[in-house]
């Protein structure tokens, strides 16, 4: 039986029922994750030592011939990997979040607490209610947010709630604060969000509503996800500002500036249209 190493370094033993369970959560019917399972396992038959790359690689592959949608949504957390190096596009991508919500949003603030000056990664606000948000990103799946994050986080907020802010022309207090990471979170760090109550959202936490609940089911799909692109149009794209499948549409005239050949265009929006309508 082959061995996975994992992105920490460490080794298990290639887990069939691991990856079936993967494909299921990503929307995969019994049949498919068999099939996908079948066809990755037989591909990978002679390999010793494997990468959890590889394996996602073959298994996307796969899953990109029988059925788009289901591979971008399995897509998605290696998708808000490729936001990096810098975590400026996952902030925009939290934004997009909240815009879905019926919010206003900024990046990257500068906010007076009652002590210091805090930098905040967005401020979101709507009738009376005022958010803010740490968005804690990491482009390797093997990194947490841990314990010192979720206590720097709150006593951020803590500073900050006595304040009042104005934003969208009405002053408010800061409803919630909110810690927001793009992987996962530790133990220790859940333990402590849940004893002081502080508002907590990574790849698979809460049970309900977390980062892959909500992308799910507010379609805001990272053009990260597209197999139609290649890395440097990612990296083009998100350096333009561009940070959904859907931007991409709404500038679909702009894509030769962006360095996209006019004969893929097509294929992209085909791919993208599959899995946002």
């Amino acid at each position: 039986m082959a061995l996975v190493q994992k992105g920490n370094g460490k080794t298990e033993t290639f887990d069939q029922a691991k990856l079936r369970s993967s494909l299921l959560k990503a929307g995969a019917t019994d049949v498919l994750a068999d099939q996908v399972v079948a066809e990755t396992t037989h591909r990978l038959a002679d390999s010793q030592l494997l990468t959890t790359t590889q394996i996602y690689n073959h298994a996307f592959a796969t899953l990109h011939h029988l059925s788009k949608p289901i591979a971008v949504n399995y897509s998605l957390k290696r998708a808000l990997l490729e936001f990096g190096p810098d975590g400026f596009p996952f902030e925009r991508f939290v934004a997009e979040i909240f815009k879905s919500r019926g919010y206003e949003t900024m990046v990257d603030q500068t906010v007076k607490g009652k002590c210091v000056e805090h930098e905040v990664d967005v401020v979101a606000w709507r009738g009376d209610e005022l958010i803010m948000v740490e968005a804690k990103f990491h482009n390797e799946n093997s990194y947490k947010s841990d314990l010192k994050v979720a206590l720097y986080v709150k006593a951020r907020f803590e500073d900050l709630g006595t304040q009042k802010f104005t934003y969208g022309g009405v002053e408010r207090n800061l409803a919630k604060g909110i810690l927001v990471t793009s992987t996962k979170f530790t133990e220790h760090a859940i333990r402590y969000g849940e004893c002081q109550g502080l508002s907590m959202i990574g790849w698979n936490y809460p049970v309900k509503g977390n980062l892959h609940d909500v992308i799910y089911d507010s379609r805001l799909h990272p053009l990260t996800g597209l197999a139609s692109l290649s890395l440097v149009d990612k990296k083009n794209l998100l350096k333009a500002g561009l940070i959904l499948c859907r931007d991409i549409t709404a500038h679909k005239n702009d894509l030769v500036g962006y360095g996209i050949d006019r004969d893929r265009i097509p294929a992209i929006l085909e791919e993208i249209a599959s899995i946002c309508d």
